[in-house]
């Protein structure tokens, strides 16, 4: 799989922060210690990485995704009970926005780490 080792990886993290944290925290306490883990595996991210979004050739607004990890993988956080098909579509959204080709849905609010790898269908090979 493409991107497995990296994804596997961030997903790691994203255990450790769960195994020690647990669920029941805002979102924002996630994506802090999620950095802090990222930094333990020296790995390069931006944290609520802005891009912009365009409707055809029109400038239609800006969207800010939780991490773009490596240059590559795109990590969008939620705190909620359970993930929803809501929340898969925006990591859809935000991959085709930003034209990356593998995302990460990771979710803390529920009892067990919730996690979906999310393509992009749209990038041709």
């Amino acid at each position: 799989m493409e991107y497995g080792e990296l994804t596997h990886q961030i997903i790691g993290c994203a255990m450790e922060v769960h195994s020690t944290l647990g669920n029941g925290f805002q979102e924002v306490i996630y994506q802090r210690s999620l950095a802090y883990e990222f930094d333990q595996q020296g790995l390069s991210y931006y944290r609520e990485f802005d891009m912009d979004i365009f409707y055809k050739k029109l400038h239609v607004g800006k969207r800010r995704v939780d991490f773009l990890v490596e240059d590559q993988i795109m990590v969008e956080l939620k705190a909620v009970i359970q993930l929803e098909d809501v929340h898969l579509a925006q990591a859809m959204n935000y991959l085709e926005a930003y034209k990356r080709p593998i995302g990460l849905l990771i979710n803390f609010g529920s009892r067990s780490l919730q996690f979906n790898r999310v393509h992009n269908n749209k990038l041709k090979p």
